[in-house]
């Protein structure tokens, strides 16, 4: 029988009943939460744990669930080909960008490997990162890692052995699932456009059986069980406990944990989850089965704000360095699935994320009927060897409707620079006037998120890596 000791949960001491019963809310008795600690303990730990897994699982379910490729969604083993940025009344993706064009897929690398080849990039910053069931990023070609040139890649399986065509560098992934999460830099002109369709048709994956002959992705097949209304979160969050750890165990047998997880592992036994085998239910509490998911829900949402350093605030810009790999910090690793799943290495690629202007208590939320200025001194601007941008989000993260269609403001809109040489970013409502446009970022009337994007920081001074360069804070006028 589980001891009464107070277990430490994400940072919170659970002692007393009143401080379970006001920071969870359980529906039960408490007395019963007090009887099954450590087993409670244990579960919370191993949702956390498998939170990545089992939403990536969802997500390909979701995003490979179609017979053939359309809009932002493309069968198993097929590329998704972004043509063109969303516009705003696009809502299926929350944090859309307009800097680069994806081109994406999800395949399967138990069986045989499978190839990927890269086209002749002509020096465009391109990023081609591959992650593997548990959202690490095992594999990151482009221009910062292995330039521009023509590349081919053969992504084997974990315990994959054999030989491999002449010319093409094996890269072996931890785990069966993968996802070839491509990203090319496109101005958005329809000239760019034209240029990077180009590319994109290039890019080939098969696997590697079909080596050196015509082939062509087999058509999709449609699921009509699958919920592709409902947001992938919300569906994941609604998992009763032995629902998320019998798929959890299943997508163990073919994404195995990692050797560093071992200690984990051992609390996932106790749980009744056990690598290559089917969920253990006579191991489970099924009182436990509906507080789990809410207690571990709170505990990673928690990590936002109290994360020991996991996430950095700085001039009202929130941001994290701990991305792409994550070893066993596990909670990091769920928070990112929550608020960024498909996160790059943050030498790839870092969000700094504003809701706010001002600090501590005078900090307000952005108001569209406020005027607010970002100034970057001169030979401060973002210093990012691939590009940056300031990205206008409403209250739900999704682009705001202006009226010259302008999502996202960075150099490539010729931004004006003062007499001392520093650079004004406009973030307002109304037009600041034509001679000012180039500077202008269009806010909506209400509420709104600013999100900086800094792909390839510098990585050397001043650069965010190490804090040398931190956003500067946007002024209330």
């Amino acid at each position: 029988m589980p001891t009464r000791r107070a277990v430490s949960l994400g940072g919170l001491s659970l002692v007393a009943a009143g401080s379970v019963s006001e920071a969870f809310a359980f529906d039960g008795p408490v007395a019963d939460f007090v009887e099954h600690t450590q087993e409670f303990a244990d579960a919370v730990d191993a949702y956390v744990y498998g939170y990545p897994l089992v939403t990536l699982e969802m997500t390909r379910r979701v995003m490979t669930n179609v017979a053939a490729p359309e809009a932002l969604k493309a069968p198993m083993g097929t590329l998704l080909k972004a043509r063109e940025y969303p516009s705003a009344k696009f809502r299926d993706v929350t944090a859309p960008n307009a800097d680069t064009l994806y081109t994406t897929a999800f395949f399967e690398v138990g069986d045989e490997p499978w190839i990927v080849a890269l086209p002749e990039m002509n020096g465009r910053y391109a990023l081609f990162p591959m992650l593997d069931g548990w959202t690490n990023v095992f594999s990151a070609p482009g221009k910062r890692t292995t330039g521009t040139g023509p590349q081919t890649y053969a992504v084997v399986g974990p315990d994959w052995k054999g030989e491999l065509p002449q010319g093409v560098v094996k890269v072996r992934s931890p785990t069966s699932l993968v996802w070839l999460l491509g990203r090319i830099y496109c101005t958005g002109t329809p000239e760019d456009y034209k240029a990077v369709h180009a590319l994109q048709d290039q890019i080939k994956i098969y696997p590697l059986s079909a080596w050196g002959k015509a082939w062509t992705p087999p058509a999709g097949k449609v699921d009509p069980s699958i919920d592709m209304k409902t947001a992938v979160r919300e569906q994941v969050n609604a998992f009763d406990a032995v629902d998320y750890f019998t798929l959890l165990a299943e997508l163990m047998k073919t994404n195995p944990p990692a050797k560093a997880d071992g200690p984990m592992l051992e609390k996932l036994a106790d749980v009744g989850i056990v690598p290559g085998k089917d969920f253990d239910k006579s191991k489970f509490d099924p009182v436990l089965a509906k507080r789990i998911p809410k207690v571990a829900q709170d505990r990673i949402m928690l990590h936002f704000k109290f994360s020991d350093g996991d996430m950095k605030e700085s001039a009202g810009w929130a941001y994290t360095l701990k991305t792409g790999r994550y070893g066993t910090d596990y909670l990091q690793r769920a928070l990112v699935t929550v608020i960024g799943l498909g996160a790059n290495l943050p030498q790839d690629a870092v969000y700094p994320v504003s809701q706010r202007a001002g600090e501590g208590v005078l900090a307000r939320a952005y108001q569209g009927s406020e005027k607010y200025v970002m100034t970057f001194k001169k030979g401060m601007s973002p210093p990012a060897k691939g590009f940056w941008s300031l990205t206008m989000y409403d209250d739900k993260y999704f682009f705001v409707e202006n009226p010259i269609d302008r999502y996202s403001i960075s150099p490539r809109q010729d931004l004006k620079a003062n007499a001392d040489g520093s650079v004004d970013l406009l973030i307002q409502n109304e037009s600041p006037g034509p001679d000012k446009e180039s500077n202008w970022l269009p806010a909506p009337k209400g509420k709104f998120i600013l999100m900086l994007r800094l792909y390839w920081p510098s990585e050397s001074d001043p650069t965010i890596l190490n804090g040398s360069w931190t956003p500067p804070a946007v002024r209330r006028v």
